[in-house]
């Protein structure tokens, strides 16, 4: 399912070839007409912008019929050069064919046959090196997915090792579900078990190749990925009908049915990880002489440590330390059962109004919210984003119900939705939603908007 900023996002990636492809019309007229260039194409009837502005409209659309502006990855560059190919010779028949019915016989056929040998050229680089780049990236554990195999024939094997063949994609196997067979002769449960599973286990795709006896599991493992925001790979073997929603994919002699429960994993999330690098990098500079006072003072209190680390469960399962200021006193977790009765919220999570645990220094920390100010680290290392669901402890995700899962299906984040908009709210049911409704409208533009409500939320200690 492709929401509104996946959309915006392609346009962006269409805009850029346009603007790619016009530098490029310009380098080559420089090279094949000289210092002149600009009057040649003045003397074929048009300025050179307009001839460079109507060959990157016809290039930016050979790539869109191709669906080169997809934001997922073609599955091998073999497949991507393919496509690259058809786009160069839809390209160069529609501008040959334009020319002849304009009746320009100015425009030299040399040039244009140089110009789109260049963008061939270009094109199968700029893929080429995106994909070094995400190999490099996969090499250090940087975007790896976890993918779960249900199915244990020769397809399931044969496409979970064409993946795993291909770095760039950065794919793990975690393991593979069914009947033990000759094809796949370990397993870590039958396929009934695939929500003990997935909640017990890091997961981020479940690819499905199911056997003929196993097509009753296509539409309850289909709701469960959807219930819980894992983006399904369903493989189309001659038994297998597809299902509703998603697009298909060829891998080899495989076609696979791909359906997005969740945001866009690639360009979209990506665009979101380097704001917060940056944002979380230049906080963390910028806040530095107050994060020291904040130190010395919680220090002083009571000679205690300064910062509270805590295991959080963030994207998709992962477990990580999350990283606060101390707002209470040092056993505050081994006293937890003395003030277990006062919980304020319905539902599986903890929060009491006035907790006798919490410090003179932390009752400030926490009324303006400063005690998250460590948070950027956790942002800057990639186990938070600055905008998020809640990162929830372990002991709440155990008590979750299904359909609360699908917050774990996005980064959780230091401020969020929830927090600017209801966090006086008693019940958990309704955090769930407003973190639900943030994963199904993200933007980036939805992001700075949270961002800018946090602070005035912070300063009125809200």
């Amino acid at each position: 399912m492709f929401r509104y900023h996946v959309r915006l996002l392609r346009l962006a990636l269409l805009l850029a070839d346009g603007l790619a492809a016009v530098g490029l019309f310009v380098l080559v007229s420089i090279v094949r007409l000289g210092a002149g260039w600009t009057a040649s194409w003045e003397a074929a009837g048009a300025p050179w912008w307009t001839w460079a502005f109507a060959y990157a409209v016809i290039w930016v659309g050979a790539e869109w019929l191709q669906e080169l502006d997809q934001l997922r990855s073609r599955w091998t560059l073999r497949g991507e050069v393919t496509d690259i190919l058809r786009a160069t010779l839809f390209a160069s028949v529609s501008v040959f064919s334009l020319l002849f019915l304009v009746h320009a016989p100015e425009v030299s056929r040399l040039f244009l046959a140089i110009l789109f040998s260049a963008q061939l050229v270009f094109s199968i680089a700029q893929r080429g090196l995106l994909r070094w780049g995400l190999v490099l990236a996969r090499n250090r554990n940087i975007g790896t997915r976890n993918l779960l195999v249900l199915g244990t024939g020769a397809a399931a094997r044969d496409v979970a090792m064409r993946l795993a063949r291909h770095p760039a994609l950065g794919y793990r196997i975690t393991g593979y579900l069914g009947q033990p067979s000759a094809f796949c002769p370990t397993v870590l449960a039958p396929i009934e078990d695939v929500e003990v599973v997935m909640h017990d286990t890091v997961v981020d795709e479940v690819l499905a190749a199911f056997e003929t006896d196993e097509l009753d599991y296509v539409e309850p493992v289909a709701a469960l990925c959807h219930q819980e925001g894992k983006r399904m790979r369903l493989v189309l073997l001659p038994h297998v009908a597809p299902i509703s929603g998603g697009r298909v994919e060829t891998l080899g002699e495989f076609q696979i049915l791909t359906i997005s429960n969740g945001p866009d994993r690639l360009i979209g999330l990506a665009a979101k990880r380097v704001m917060d690098v940056l944002l979380a990098s230049l906080a963390l500079v910028v806040l530095s002489p107050v994060l020291l006072v904040l130190a010395a003072a919680i220090w002083l209190e009571d000679r205690g440590p300064v910062l509270f680390r805590q295991t959080r469960v963030g994207l998709n399962g992962r477990p990580f330390k999350i990283v606060k200021f101390r707002t209470m006193v040092p056993d505050a977790e081994a006293r937890l059962a003395e003030v277990a009765e006062g919980n304020e919220i319905a539902g599986p999570a903890f929060k009491i109004g006035d907790d006798p645990r919490i410090t003179r220094i932390g009752r400030i920390l926490r009324r303006t919210s400063m005690d998250e100010l460590p948070q950027f680290w956790n942002a800057l290392r990639g186990q938070m984003s600055i905008v998020g669901p809640r990162p929830p402890i372990p002991g709440e995700v155990a008590e979750y119900d299904l359909w609360h899962r699908r917050r774990l299906s996005m980064k959780p984040g230091i401020t969020g939705l929830w927090q600017v908009s209801a966090r006086l709210e008693a019940e958990f049911d309704r955090w769930v939603e407003l973190d639900l409704t943030y994963i199904d409208r993200w933007s980036i533009w939805l992001d700075l908007k949270i961002m800018a409500r946090t602070i005035p939320a912070m300063l009125s200690g809200r």
